[in-house]
């Protein structure tokens, strides 16, 4: 008897170049994450190439427990897992927060653990409770976290060093917006596999004609060792900080809700329905791979929703395509001579870049929002409520002054607030009060058949 499409190995050489394409098409979500922090953070060329490396490295880690799997860990699924944006707004709120700059990581670190370990032990009651993560929560907040991040896209785009004198020149903006039309054109006039790669090879284009004008800097790739390997703890040992941790088992919920519909979609397009213990199954190789990921300086891990579109739109089904890619990680982090070589795109570049990138994080949401049923009953309030208490830290940096400054790593962090804000609107408007026939919300799997429906 045949084995299903997903278990399938195929040739080595087509396993390595389809692997190949999934980690080209993840590739730039998993390596911006460490940019945005690290550069919160003031992280020298050395340690930032380290950071991505390390970041990596985990995702690689992360995807060998979902696809291949051990015990009741991993979905066993094409589920590509890595660092995960609904994070980065926390943590660079931990680093403004922090008045040791080199206490920043740990902490970070510290919270991921608790968050990842505290994911684990509630995965077989999550995948039960999913019915109040609903497309009307996880559309909001995965809107936040687009919109979140768009402000990180345009400082970029004005240059290095806001304390420069050139900060925000013509030269910056305009390779910033070169970068973003090459990504433009590539993706309206080209197909397949070049298609996929557009924002790769936008930033590699715009790094190229940054070269003339003195912006590009390839003393990272020079400085860098060929072998090398994520020391574990190399910047410090964990630090355990309850509003931190706060932080980030917020976002660990949300990553959960997201991965949640990623493996609903994903089953119904393989052919193989993730049913309660496929879903805590990989719940729980997320949670795990983000727990052990501070462990080599990594940050917490979710799947990659862009890379189920590349399983539809190429018909290959293998989880082992996807666990040879996870290999390819696992490889480019133990070069940091590899890992580097993001380190060599112009700030400007990655700008122009990340409005792409951030931009269809937003727009994500957006498209699940459509989905959501926004006409009926109050829907359309628990959104607009919820956008507007997540865009507060965004459009009023300074609106909670007043708080502690342990509340503010919370309250800053617009994709926290905005999700608490949704969950609790959506049980007020959608659960409390009404039998399960009167409520509105969609359940799980129509998410997920709807969102199959989106990437066919």
């Amino acid at each position: 008897m045949a084995p299903h499409p997903v278990d399938e190995r195929l040739p080595a050489l087509k396993m390595a170049t389809t692997g190949l394409q999934h980690v080209a098409a993840m590739y730039a979500g998993v390596v911006a994450p460490p940019l945005i922090v690290g550069a919160a953070i003031g992280l020298t060329a050395t340690d930032l190439t380290f950071l991505t490396g390390a970041c990596l490295f985990t995702a690689g880690l992360a995807t060998f427990l979902q696809t291949l799997g051990i015990w009741k860990i991993g979905a066993r699924l094409p589920f590509v897992n890595g660092v995960t944006f609904a994070g980065v707004a926390p943590m660079t709120a931990v680093v403004a927060s922090t008045k040791d700059r080199s206490d920043a990581l740990p902490i970070i670190f510290g919270a991921v653990i608790v968050a990842g370990l505290l994911g684990f032990l509630a995965a077989p009651f999550f995948s039960k409770a999913v019915r109040f993560f609903p497309p009307v929560v996880t559309g909001t907040v995965i809107t936040l976290i687009g919109v979140s991040l768009l402000p990180v896209a345009f400082g970029w785009a004005q240059g290095p060093d806001p304390a420069a004198h050139d900060y925000g020149s013509a030269t910056y903006l305009g390779l910033a917006v070169t970068t973003l039309v090459i990504v433009l054109l590539l993706r309206r006039f080209t197909r397949g596999f070049v298609k996929q790669i557009a924002v790769l090879l936008g930033m590699v284009a715009g790094t190229l004609i940054a070269i003339p004008f003195g912006v590009t800097d390839f003393g990272p790739v020079t400085d860098a060792d060929v072998v090398g390997f994520p020391t574990p703890f190399h910047f410090g040992a964990p630090q355990f900080q309850l509003a931190a941790i706060i932080s980030l088992c917020v976002v660990m919920v949300v990553s959960m809700t997201e991965s949640t519909a990623d493996m609903l979609a994903l089953g119904e397009i393989v052919e193989r329905p993730a049913d309660e213990r496929t879903i805590a199954a990989g719940l729980r190789a997320d949670t795990l791979g983000s727990a052990l990921s501070p462990f080599f300086n990594g940050f917490m891990c979710s799947a990659f929703a862009q890379n189920i579109g590349l399983v539809a739109m190429t018909k290959i089904r293998s989880r082992y395509v996807v666990a040879t890619g996870g290999g390819f990680l696992v490889l480019m982090g133990l070069c940091p001579m590899a890992a580097s070589l993001i380190a060599v795109v112009p700030r400007p570049v990655l700008g122009g870049a990340g409005v792409v990138l951030f931009g269809s994080v937003a727009a994500s949401g957006i498209q699940t929002l459509v989905r959501a049923g926004l006409e009926k009953g109050d829907n359309i309030l628990i959104v607009a409520v919820s956008l507007a208490v997540g865009i507060i830290p965004i459009t009023a940096p300074g609106f909670y002054h007043a708080f502690p400054q342990t509340a503010r790593i919370v309250l800053d962090s617009g994709i926290s607030t905005g999700c608490v804000a949704a969950v609790l609107l959506n049980l007020v408007f959608n659960h409390l009060g009404r039998s399960r026939d009167e409520q509105d919300v969609a359940h799980p799997a129509q998410a997920g058949e709807q969102m199959a429906a989106a990437v066919h």
